[in-house]
């Protein structure tokens, strides 16, 4: 068991590191650059319509996710405390319990 524990240690010691350092992420980087590059090469030379929609999914993600987590999220959660507080008060002064 103990020998399982140190050996335990070292795999965790040794995931650190490699998530520290650079060179790990370059790694990955030129890896992910590579496979996308022998995906999508064959498509583009044969006149494929699949990287285009790939490419408008993709955009539409990144900016529907952006749009929510930097403007619409905080208004919206804002709007929902807004409207709790006003129910609970609206509630308490017309002496209706909210579980009815």
């Amino acid at each position: 068991r103990y020998s399982t524990h140190i050996t335990d240690y070292f795999t965790m010691a040794s995931f650190i590191e490699k998530i520290v350092s650079p060179a790990f992420y370059q790694k990955k980087m030129a890896s992910t650059t590579h496979s996308l590059a022998e995906y999508y090469k064959p498509l583009f030379r044969s006149g494929s319509i699949k990287p285009l929609w790939h490419i408008m999914i993709a955009t539409s993600v990144i900016m529907y996710t952006q749009n929510y987590v930097f403007n619409k999220g905080v208004h919206v959660q804002h709007k929902r405390e807004e409207q709790k507080k006003a129910l609970e008060e609206y509630y308490s002064n017309h002496g209706i319990t909210p579980h009815h």
